[in-house]
């Protein structure tokens, strides 16, 4: 049925085509796990093919040959665990001949190998990740240079000879005889600051320390961030094998676990510290490392990472692979906060409702529109529902709401109390927080599905309450949710949400929008960029968010004097391919010629502090003529060349002639802008 050559030529077409698997020039190669999300056509010729053949044991890959109707079933026991397998058996079906071929290279000498496992699975995969991050590393390496020198085992060891390299699981380490002999000065590597750590102001600034709460700082350094939470009343100590030795390790609601493993040059001690401040952890544990934002940093000079300068050590991690290290060591899944920066909460409905929290957007409670002489008697005590119903999007249950038996007494129930809210105010906005709030929950469940997904009875009895009352049940909102997350696959509909959006500013393939925007933008485009953000975490300097249209990408930008700056440079970016998550980070160098930012006014919300400046400039700029060309302004020195031509120059955020200007030109532009002006006020 399947070993015609029409046929064929279709099978070798859609292998051709296929988004799963590793392509080859001469066939397509998948993990077994991964048949179910390949093309129907291709699921039934592997079925097909399953028929001829007699095997218990359940092989690993699947290789669709293309230059005969033939399959091939690859074992490889050790996919798992080791980071190059190595092939035990095959069995090849011919489906013209309906022949078996059986194959053992178990007693190989030199068996072939397995290189980048991650292309062989599906995303879902459980060690997608990890295979991912070792691939990234050999790259970063130059181990996978000249992939037909490195198929066979004797071939690849002779490569990692070469580069003095070898493996501790799916880790890359160095191999040196020399290592044990080296003296780490680690205590070096103890910074004092001035300010809270990052990730401790973080954390205070995520309302982590409730009243009462305890701290304790495991590998505290010099002490300041223990010192400056004991100087908020709060309970504080903190550990350290050089400063503070002395000290009783001991339980905390926070503990913090700063840039600590990632100067511990043994992979034991690492984990051994990681495992000990988590058991210290009460409630939620804070842990920090150094990660890769430079290609140069990527290079292994001892261990599994790097000997400064000050003889101290640095594993730098890549972002996916810090997630990875914490969630396999702890049995966790932690929630990232900023690069390198996570949260791991004791308590899983905790958890779940923190997560919640970040994908809350911004709502005001609706104003009073019309007179109600009922309403004005009773607004004092109306106003605690009317709070509440902005937060929730719903009305409180009977245990939620402090004012609840007040209400009740005096309005016979909490809907009778809603109504006389409704009749002085929009009943449209009260439905538009139920929507808005309906769609923050969509996002949240939405992001859930990447990682473990709660069960309903691991959310908080708040998030429970939401649920039941904006959705009906739990299995609604997942599958709300789903079809959302599913519709950001297709392209073509986030490209129509990011040209219809009220928001950002819309180039041709992109959406630019400022970071204080985002909780305003359309659900999907908000459940787009969370998609980035829920492994990366969205880098604390970055303020402007550019949205790919065509392809599934997002990009954080950096530009430091983002209000200050008329026209800010872009200092850092950093994209992320949604893909695979593979983040490309760039630096522009500020005395080069760096990208600058124009219409700012259009990447904000009106109710931004400097919206008006910030549009008054911009309308004065379209005066004047200088925006028209934006491949030329695109750059420092492209739009210093515009604003001369133009004789113009900036004043803060004002535009002004030139002192040196020609006269002619000078009333050539002058002309141009009363006809704008005019233009506009037609």
């Amino acid at each position: 049925m399947v070993c015609r050559l029409p046929e064929f030529s279709t099978i070798t077409a859609t292998c051709q085509k296929s988004r799963v698997g590793k392509l080859l020039p001469d066939a397509l190669y998948v993990h077994i796990s991964a048949i179910v999300h390949l093309d129907p056509l291709l699921q039934a010729y592997e079925s097909e093919a399953r028929k001829s053949i007699d095997c218990d044991e359940l092989a690993t890959l699947v290789k669709f040959s293309f230059d005969k109707p033939s399959l091939s079933y690859l074992f490889y026991p050790e996919f798992d665990s080791d980071p190059h397998p190595a092939l035990s058996a095959s069995i090849q079906v011919d489906l013209v001949k309906q022949e078996v071929k059986r194959r053992d290279y178990s007693n190989a000498e030199n068996p072939f190998i397995l290189h980048r496992k991650e292309t062989f699975v599906a995303s879902d995969y459980p060690h997608y990740q990890q295979f991912a991050a070792l691939t990234r590393q050999e790259e970063a390496l130059g181990l996978l240079d000249n992939p037909r020198g490195i198929g066979t085992r004797l071939a690849w060891e002779k490569r990692l000879a070469e580069y003095r390299v070898a493996f501790d699981g799916h880790t890359i380490v160095q191999r040196s005889h020399q290592s044990s002999q080296v003296k780490i000065d680690r205590h070096k590597a103890a910074i004092s600051r001035n300010d809270f750590s990052k990730p401790v102001r973080l954390a205070l600034e995520a309302g982590l320390f409730s009243t009462g709460a305890t701290f304790f700082d495991y590998g505290c350094g010099q002490g300041g961030d223990m010192e400056r939470i004991a100087k908020l009343g709060y309970d504080s100590l903190g550990w350290d094998p050089y400063y503070r030795p002395d000290t009783e390790l001991a339980e905390a609601d926070v503990v913090n676990l700063g840039y600590i493993i990632n100067v511990i040059e043994s992979q034991t001690e690492r984990r051994e510290a990681l495992i000990k401040a988590w058991a210290l952890t009460r409630k939620v544990l804070i842990v920090a490392a150094q990660v890769l934002i430079a290609q140069g940093n990527s290079q292994i000079a001892f261990g599994d990472g790097v000997i400064t300068s000050r003889n101290t050590f640095q594993k730098y991690y890549d972002q996916e692979e810090l997630k990875l290290y914490i969630d396999q060591v702890l049995g966790v899944d932690a929630v990232p906060i900023a690069l390198g920066i996570y949260f791991v909460f004791r308590d899983e409905a905790q958890a779940q409702s923190f997560r919640a929290s970040r994908f809350r957007s911004r709502v005001s409670v609706p104003k009073v529109q019309l007179q109600n002489k009922r309403f004005e008697d009773y607004k004092e005590m109306l106003t605690p529902l009317m709070t509440f119903f902005t937060d929730r999007g719903r009305l409180p249950t009977l245990e939620e709401l402090p004012e609840t038996e007040a209400l009740s007494a005096e309005f016979g129930s909490l809907r009778r109390a809603f109504q006389i809210v409704l009749q002085a105010t929009n009943p449209q906005e009260w439905d538009a927080i139920s929507d808005r709030r309906r769609q923050d929950l969509l996002v949240y469940l939405a992001l859930s599905h990447f990682d473990r997904r709660p069960k309903l009875r691991d959310l908080s009895p708040v998030i429970q309450t939401d649920i039941k009352s904006l959705f009906g049940g739990y299995q609604q909102a997942c599958t709300a949710a789903d079809l959302m997350l599913l519709s950001l696959g297709n392209l073509d509909v986030v490209a129509e949400r990011c040209q219809r959006s009220a928001i950002g500013k819309k180039l041709a393939n992109s959406l630019w929008v400022h970071v204080s925007a985002i909780k305003a933008l359309d659900p999907l485009l908000r459940l787009y960029e969370g998609c980035a953000s829920r492994t990366i975490g969205r880098p604390e300097e970055a303020n402007v968010i550019k949205f790919h249209c065509r392809k599934p990408k997002i990009t954080y930008l950096v530009y430091p004097n983002f209000d200050a700056d008329p026209h800010p440079a872009l200092y850092t970016s950093m994209q992320i391919d949604l893909r695979d998550l593979h983040v490309h980070y760039r630096d522009h160098d500020p005395n080069e010629n760096p990208p600058v930012l124009h219409q700012k006014d259009l990447l904000v919300m009106p109710e931004y502090p400097n919206y008006e400046k910030f549009a008054k400039l911009s309308r004065q700029e379209e005066d004047w003529g200088l925006l028209e060309d934006w491949r030329r302004i695109s750059d420092r020195r492209g739009w210093r060349s515009c604003l001369e031509e133009h004789c113009a120059e900036l004043k803060g955020h004002r535009v002004v002639w030139r002192k040196d200007a020609d006269p002619y030109r000078v009333k050539l532009v002058r002309s141009t802008i009363r006809a704008k002006q005019a233009e506009r006020k037609s």
